[in-house]
């Protein structure tokens, strides 16, 4: 899969602001991270603490909140991870289905893509 980066935007605390970053597209990523100092020059502080596995399957926790973000027109509120000073934004996959948004990896880009529901099951 390729690698490639796309603009999004981050609201400040009261959400009446936003700020824009380039974002990595990596779906891989269950949530959105954004270096800690962004998110704390725009009013944030940390919500909650989850804990990740990292790539190397080392375990640790990062401070996580609720925060709109916007990709194009669209803004929604999705879980964002305080991110290590100095890394580079990603955008999730969590993010990315609350959105609404598929990877086109082949022309980089973000598209559109319809919602998943599963209806009753009947057992005969």
């Amino acid at each position: 899969m390729g690698i490639f980066v796309v603009p999004i935007a981050v609201s400040d605390d009261s959400g009446s602001r936003f700020e824009s970053v380039e974002a990595m597209v990596d779906t891989g990523a269950s949530y959105t991270w954004i270096p800690r100092p962004t998110l704390e020059a725009l009013g944030h502080t940390p919500e909650d603490d989850r804990e990740f596995e990292l790539a190397n399957g080392r375990r640790i926790s990062y401070g996580v909140k609720s925060i709109r973000v916007r990709i194009d027109s669209k803004s929604t509120p999705t879980w964002v991870v305080f991110g290590e000073p100095g890394t580079d934004p990603l955008l999730g996959a969590v993010t990315l289905q609350e959105m609404g948004l598929g990877v086109d990896t082949l022309n980089e880009r973000l598209i559109p893509v319809p919602g998943r529901l599963g209806g009753p099951r009947r057992v005969c």
